[in-house]
């Protein structure tokens, strides 16, 4: 937590009266130890949307040495996404699976994302540019800011780590028959990655991104 300066006096000599330091300016007496009021509170939390379906990720499988197992890949064309959001520092995430990335999805999300965000906080809510996170009809609750991440730097966003670990987990070497199995499947992931604890915080804490 910040430290507040002390107000410290020089001894003068025994003759003349101590003076206390005053701020330069206006000649007031400088403040006490008392924390600053109305000073906010920030959460930074990073959002992200992931497109899972039937074309979806092929990755590493356990097999026999010498042997190369295979693994099916669909070719049509049903999906759902996941629209993620994190708190690395608090632990601590949101998420909504929904048919599209659209605005109306966006505003949705922004209104959960809200509900998460601890009482007496603000939050930063780190995206990328896409365009719905920035269509001019958002309407983004009093709690949150959002800010934009520069142009072609995924890298910044933890969020990518996240979606990389839910292929692992549920995501990948899958079929799927129906939008509600894909549905299902992305809610699981989901669940079972945040269900660990401490899991969003050791995989998406940044260093940079503290700032209380």
């Amino acid at each position: 937590m910040q430290k507040y300066p002390k107000i410290l006096q020089k001894k003068k000599n025994k003759k003349k009266k101590k003076r206390k330091l005053r701020k330069k300016g206006n000649g007031s007496k400088p403040s006490s130890n008392r924390p600053e009021r109305n000073r906010a509170r920030i959460e930074v939390w990073f959002q992200d949307e992931l497109r899972a379906g039937q074309q979806g990720s092929l990755s590493r499988a356990w097999a026999k040495k010498g042997t190369r197992p295979r693994r099916i890949r669909q070719r049509q064309y049903k999906s759902s996404y996941i629209y993620g959001a994190i708190c690395p520092k608090k632990d601590k995430g949101c998420a909504l699976v929904l048919p599209y990335a659209s605005t109306e999805g966006m505003q949705i999300h922004l209104d959960e994302i809200s509900k998460n965000v601890t009482r007496g906080y603000h939050a930063i809510i780190v995206m990328d540019g896409a365009g719905w996170h920035v269509a001019n009809d958002l309407k983004i609750p009093n709690n949150i800011t959002l800010m934009k991440l520069p142009p072609y730097s995924p890298e910044l966003n933890p969020m990518e780590q996240v979606f990389q670990q839910l292929r692992k987990l549920k995501l990948s070497n899958a079929c799927y028959d129906s939008h509600e199995e894909i549905d299902n499947a992305c809610v699981d992931a989901w669940n079972e990655f945040i269900s660990e604890k401490g899991a969003i915080k050791r995989l998406a804490s940044r260093k940079w991104a503290n700032v209380n």
